[in-house]
């Protein structure tokens, strides 16, 4: 895919927003998910490190950048800022910030997709509930397997869940992004496009949490890559999601989200128990439809968010399964839309919901949800 400005095609443009985004603003992780994955398909799979997910090593390529921010009044004043509420060295960030560089792909990408283009659950679904995916994931689980059990053991977030979210973000760890994300970040901060909502605010926070993470953990802020989001590492966390949610699972004093399988793990079921999750509640449920329209657009109204009683639910027409009919807290009648075939709907738990919380969508979470079955399938018993 090329990303030269002016240069990356429309078409794969809009995959990438759209897989990306899921439709919809991830308020935590913004990272690369199905548009790069998907590529990558047909990739060989690679052999793990020591202590990580297998993935290969970087794909060099040319991105003309714009200017550096050496120099740049929002960018400088930015440093002073963040060196006096955050205790970092003014020089250290002036420095550090002057050698970013302002890249156009990232303002393309950031771009949403075109309006009209319909939605289609099944063809999304197809990009990650497939072999390689499904054997990549497996493998992890393998790889994993006492991480897996520890996380699940302190937060009851099952391993399938935890595997499966690694997946669809990044393969397990093929597709962990290519950019510098000083200037994913930097970009988005003071460069940020016109023509969609202003979320620069956002990334200069972002920006803040980047140089706090880089200080604290020792690292370089100018070989860190990841997404054109600023997500890095295998789960795609932002900087300030790693700041506030990310473990140092494996015990050896750093939190490293790209080489630390343990600390993937013990950082994705962190952030999904922090969000809420219950253990042993079910994602969702089978539902059909009520008869009356009025009736399934009052349901449909608050979209993922848990709503309803199951015995709301039955008033207004929707029917559920008996194992759901004495479900205790509130449900969300979630609607998946086929293009042109009928939408496929669940009625989805507050589990649904947290899941959403990685990415604000619900075709994400449904994703996450039918890969782990899948892994689930092929783990077997025990």
């Amino acid at each position: 895919m090329s990303s030269s400005h002016g240069g990356l095609p429309a078409r794969r443009r809009w995959l990438a927003a759209l897989a990306v985004l899921g439709w919809g603003a991830a308020p935590a992780m913004l990272g690369l998910q199905a548009a790069a994955a998907q590529a990558q398909t047909q990739a060989p799979a690679k052999k793990p490190r020591a202590k990580a997910a297998a993935k290969p090593s970087a794909r060099r390529r040319s991105r003309p950048a714009g200017p550096a921010y050496v120099g740049h009044p929002a960018a400088m004043a930015f440093a002073e800022e963040v060196a006096t509420e955050r205790g970092l060295s003014a020089d250290w960030l002036r420095q550090q910030l002057g050698q970013a560089r302002q890249l156009p792909a990232v303002q393309q990408l950031i771009m949403p997709p075109p309006v009209g283009v319909p939605k289609n659950w099944a063809a999304y679904r197809a990009r990650f509930i497939e072999p390689q995916r499904i054997n990549a994931g497996l493998a992890f689980w393998q790889q994993h397997a006492r991480w897996l059990a520890e996380a699940e053991a302190r937060w009851g977030v099952p391993p399938e869940i935890v595997a499966a979210i690694v997946g669809v973000e990044t393969f397990y760890g093929r597709i962990t992004g290519n950019f510098r994300l000083i200037d994913a970040l930097a970009t988005l901060s003071f460069d940020f496009p016109t023509g969609r909502r202003d979320r620069s605010a956002f990334f200069r926070s972002e920006l803040a949490e980047f140089f706090v993470l880089c200080a604290r953990e020792g690292r370089d802020p100018q070989s860190m890559k990841g997404s054109f989001a600023g997500a890095w590492g295998l789960p795609q966390f932002m900087p300030g999601s790693v700041n506030r949610w990310a473990l140092d699972f494996d015990g050896d004093d750093h939190v490293d989200l790209m080489d630390s399988g343990a600390d993937v793990v013990g950082s994705v079921a962190h952030f999904l128990a922090a969000h809420g999750w219950e253990r042993g509640l079910p994602t969702h449920y089978a539902v059909t439809l009520p008869a009356e329209p009025a009736n399934a657009a009052m349901l449909l109204a608050p979209d993922i968010r848990p709503s309803f009683t199951a015995a709301e639910f039955a008033a207004h027409g929707a029917t559920l399964p008996k194992e759901a009919q004495g479900h205790e807290g509130l449900l969300a009648l979630v609607e998946l839309q086929n293009g042109e075939a009928p939408a496929t709907h669940v009625a989805g738990t507050a589990n649904f919901y947290v899941i959403t919380r990685y990415n604000w969508s619900a075709y994400y979470a449904m994703a996450v949800i039918d890969l782990a079955a899948a892994l689930r399938q092929g783990r077997g018993p025990g």
